[in-house]
């Protein structure tokens, strides 16, 4: 149920004591025979609160050590990037994993300024260390890296994520095994988990400039010309995150009419409009949490927000707001593939399965390939990598696309590329993203799109995971018949974690949170509000009546 505090400035009550969650980090010990105090992977990564017992030091030294033990057997022998952004807790996770990381011989290489580090700057740098090596080969002085981040979530929560050599988020090939160990530590004691002091540690770690080198490749994936040149005027809100020195250093460098919102730091988040839920929360693709920034759209041409890590993005526009991250995917894709990259070879287009069939309806009309894949952004990294896929992004506005040459940019979201990308369509084409949205929707339809989430117990969401298309039993969804069920994804046949439904003109995906005890339905309906409801409602009894047979 929606706030009536949503989209209204945080309090003093609000607020999260950061004194109070970074003690609670080093003095609370969690119990490795509770499932919600042990190390998960979720699609980015372990997550949780000290102030839960299910992110604290113990977790971050058992993580990080079976962390040294993946690579260690996969061969990885070369620096590991390391790289956190602005929540209280990372700071904490970032001391410990380092002195784990040099205990064990790992050459850690960590901001050159002693900044935080976006998501997309840690991928950019993996792969720009890793460039014409075999990702495949053992001992080969390949890179990888870990991220301190819980991305957008609550100023309370810390999250701890591993990037392979290749770039991207870990498989859960490798998560499984990281957390399994990881839990096998907590369980021992920490028994042969190694450490070094940080006043010794901190002086035996690398040195990289993830900010420079950034800043200064842009040009290989973006027509900075081209947006310079039209003077847009871009305000750019890093909603008190990674990007903010990002976004200083990209308008000087880049000489462009750019305009830090918000330089504001400060780990209480104090600065934020609430978001749905009244909650404090860094999404950048929420109404509520970017009403501040909404308010402020007719300053701008374009007016983008990142969230803590800066791999998602919000596009505002001064004709259309904020918009809704299906939305901008569409454009982006039809921009892109509609003669903005002449150096592209990739046919492909990728998208995740609860995202807007706006861009199925797109992708035919380019005559391009739409490689439909499971919820998760590590679906997307082969295909980046090689450059078959040129575009990859899902619903929750995380994205990333090729340079301008058809070569892997990054293989993580990436919000800054994204949010930058809406200022050279509005400078190439003289209109804006929204703009562009209302002409796909003049030439393809209008769809509705919602998500609402459902009670669900541990077994329930084991059950919705695991399902069969023969479990449903119903021919028809909103008054239409059943085209298809799915529980593994067209574009790799991977299973999807949960079922999609589809019919004519609408759908509907459910699949189990990793986070919460509920389950999450995407519905889309290009008949209209109305009939999206009846969707919705078909789909939850539907579902339903699945978990409880």
């Amino acid at each position: 149920m929606t706030s009536d505090r949503a989209g209204q400035p945080a309090q003093l009550s609000d607020l999260v004591d950061v004194p109070q969650l970074v003690s609670s980090y080093y003095v609370l010990t969690p119990d490795p025979e509770d499932v919600d105090q042990q190390v998960a992977f979720g699609t980015s990564g372990h997550r949780g609160s000290s102030l839960k017992t299910s992110f604290n030091e113990q977790h971050i030294l058992a993580t990080t050590q079976a962390i040294v033990d993946y690579r260690r057997e996969q061969g990885v022998d070369g620096p590991l990037f390391l790289g956190a952004d602005t929540h209280a807790l990372s700071g904490p996770a970032w001391t410990t994993a380092i002195e784990v990381l040099v205990a064990a011989g790992v050459t850690v290489l960590v901001d050159s300024q002693d900044g935080v580090v976006p998501t997309p700057a840690v991928s950019h740098a993996i792969l720009r260390a890793n460039r014409g090596k075999d990702l495949g080969a053992k001992g080969a002085g390949l890179a990888d890296g870990i991220v301190v981040t819980p991305s957008h979530n609550p100023p309370g929560d810390g999250g701890f994520k591993y990037n392979p050599p290749h770039g991207g988020p870990a498989d859960s090939d490798a998560t499984k095994v990281i957390a399994a160990a990881a839990n096998d530590y907590l369980r021992r004691g920490l028994d042969g988990v190694g450490r070094t002091p940080f006043a010794r540690a901190i002086t035996q770690v690398g040195r990289y400039d993830f900010l420079g080198t950034y800043v200064d490749d842009l040009p290989s994936v973006l027509d900075m010309d081209a947006i310079r040149d039209a003077g847009v005027r871009i305000g750019a809100d890093p909603l008190g995150g990674a990007a903010v020195h990002y976004w200083e250093a990209i308008a000087e460098r880049h000489r462009l009419d750019l305009t830090v919102v918000n330089p504001v730091v400060d780990p209480t988040w104090r600065f934020m409009t609430l978001d749905w839920d009244g909650k404090i929360r860094m999404d950048c693709s929420s109404p509520s949490a970017m009403a501040s920034l909404v308010a402020r759209k007719d300053e701008y041409d374009i007016a983008t927000g990142n969230d803590a890590d800066s791999d998602r993005h919000g596009i505002v526009t001064p004709d259309g707001g904020l918009m809704n991250p299906n939305h901008y995917l569409a454009v982006a894709i039809q921009y892109l593939y509609g003669g903005a990259r002449p150096g592209w070879r990739s046919e492909r287009i990728g998208k995740t399965l609860v995202s807007s069939s706006m861009i199925d309806r797109v992708a035919a009309d380019l005559g391009k390939e739409l490689w439909e894949v499971p919820v998760g952004f590590k679906w997307f990294v082969p295909g980046l990598l090689d450059g078959s896929v040129g575009f990859g992004g899902e619903e929750s506005a995380g994205a990333s696309f090729l340079r301008t040459d058809g070569t892997v940019w990054t293989t993580d979201k990436d919000g800054i590329i994204l949010a930058l990308l809406a200022s050279e369509i509005q400078a190439k084409t003289g209109r804006s993203p929204s703009e562009h949205y209302a002409d796909l929707v003049a030439a393809h339809g209008d769809p509705a799109y919602a998500r609402i989430d459902a009670p669900a117990d541990r077994e329930q969401k084991a059950r919705l995971s695991s399902l069969s298309p023969d479990a449903v039993i119903a021919d028809s969804v909103a008054g239409e018949p059943i085209t298809a069920k799915l529980t593994e994804a067209p574009g790799n046949g991977a299973a999807v974690g949960g079922l999609k439904v589809t019919t004519e003109s609408a759908w509907f995906a459910a699949r189990p949170s990793g986070t919460e005890d509920v389950y999450k339905i995407y519905a889309e309906s290009f008949r209209g509000a109305e009939h999206l409801a009846q969707v919705q409602a078909d789909a939850k009894a539907l579902v339903d009546d699945v978990l409880g047979g």
